[in-house]
């Protein structure tokens, strides 16, 4: 694997976006404001880009429901984005987000791009990285920080 792709993930998943074990989260909203208040949290991204992605979600469906048990919340780049951001949740109990065939979700990832490259370029560092044989099973048993580190 491309050890570039695997610094930036590091880079981007420090311990103030990573959450394992989440509870207490019933909708799909609830989920993708989470993972946008970690991004808004760090500095990433402000409130506004929260309520875009919910409204994506809502305007679009479950497009973000990318492979089995994983989902992957976004919005537009633009000025509500102030630097690229990935934020990482592991929910204890896993979400329906409607999709027809790859729900529930268990594994969370909100994208922030800066800018339309930079959206692109995380989608691939990431698809590179979930692409991989039972990566997405791994990434919901994970019990700690240094675990997702090592499987990056």
């Amino acid at each position: 694997m491309n050890t570039t792709k695997n610094s930036t993930l590091q880079k981007l998943l420090t311990r103030e976006v990573v959450k394992l074990g989440v509870v207490g989260l019933k909708t799909p909203q609830e989920v993708i404001a989470y993972g946008g208040s970690l991004l808004e949290a760090a500095g990433k991204v402000n409130k506004q880009y929260i309520k875009d992605m919910i409204l994506a979600y809502e305007s679009l469906g479950p497009y973000i429901v990318m492979a089995p048990g994983l989902a992957m919340p976004h919005a537009r780049p633009g000025g509500n984005v102030v630097e690229n951001g990935i934020s990482f949740l592991q929910l204890k109990t896993p979400v329906e987000f409607q999709h027809s065939s790859n729900d529930p979700v268990k594994i969370v990832i909100t994208l922030a791009g800066a800018s339309d490259n930079g959206h692109i370029d995380l989608l691939q560092d990431l698809s590179s990285f979930l692409g991989r044989e039972g990566v997405i099973e791994q990434l919901s048993q994970i019990t700690s920080y240094e675990e997702l580190m090592k499987m990056i």
